[in-house]
């Protein structure tokens, strides 16, 4: 889910088109591993891997940078960042600064029937492992699950603002689980966290929905850490 930051308005319309093409081609490539965490490559170098002209390239490389994704070093390459404990660290900061809000208002006034479908689809899901079937699209069903909730839980304030950096921070996240080893047991503690938050917000109940979010972040930070 990457955020198109929106092109300088001195570029014609087929050069802002390629620039989201390049920005979106630098994602794909850098999540599905064709460009190597923590890479240093020259801008020669990912505009073969991408398949994108250098010029395009130059405006997506500078959105990224903005965005932290990414440092340019002039007439050097390109570095990429390398998930490690500080970006951790950073991007739970950040979700548990926005999410306790977010969570109190979802658990009020949060639309019962998509609490109700989340809580099918994670008991479906967990009934599925249980039986210790890995079956193929499983971690993919995990994954948007994971970006309904807290999507879900981001849109009850109703700010854009902050809609658009938590899309943003997205990236950071999707950074910090490429090289994450999800086995059933593990799936199963994400699962029943994800229960607890949804459960305690069809209750009504702001103040056990904000200690379940605070616990299921603070098990994520140590699963993304390795500790657990």
């Amino acid at each position: 889910m990457a955020l198109k930051a929106k092109p300088s308005n001195d570029q014609s319309p087929a050069a802002q088109r390629m620039s989201d093409v390049a920005y979106d081609r630098i994602l794909e490539g850098l999540f599905d591993r064709r460009v190597p965490v923590g890479a240093f490559i020259s801008q020669n170098e990912l505009s073969a891997i991408i398949n994108v002209p250098v010029a395009p390239l130059r405006d997506a490389l500078r959105m990224l940078e903005a965005e932290g994704i990414l440092t340019i070093h002039p007439r050097s390459g390109i570095q990429f960042v390398r998930p490690g404990m500080e970006l951790t660290r950073s991007t739970y900061q950040f979700r548990i600064i926005i999410e306790r809000a977010a969570v109190r208002v979802f658990a009020e006034e949060g639309d019962e029937h998509v609490m109700a479908t989340l809580e099918v689809r994670h008991s479906r899901l967990a009934r599925v492992i249980e039986k210790g079937t890995m079956a193929p699209g499983m971690l993919q069903e995990l994954d948007a699950l994971e970006i309904e909730l807290h999507s879900s839980i981001i849109q009850a304030l109703r700010n854009p603002l902050i809609e658009t950096t938590y899309r943003r921070m997205h990236n950071y996240l999707r950074l910090l689980r490429l090289d994450r080893k999800l086995t059933p047991p593990i799936i199963l503690r994400t699962i029943g966290e994800h229960l607890d938050i949804l459960e305690a917000c069809s209750k009504r109940n702001a103040e056990a929905a904000e200690a379940a979010l605070v616990a299921h972040f603070q098990a994520a930070i140590q699963r993304n850490l390795g500790l657990i």
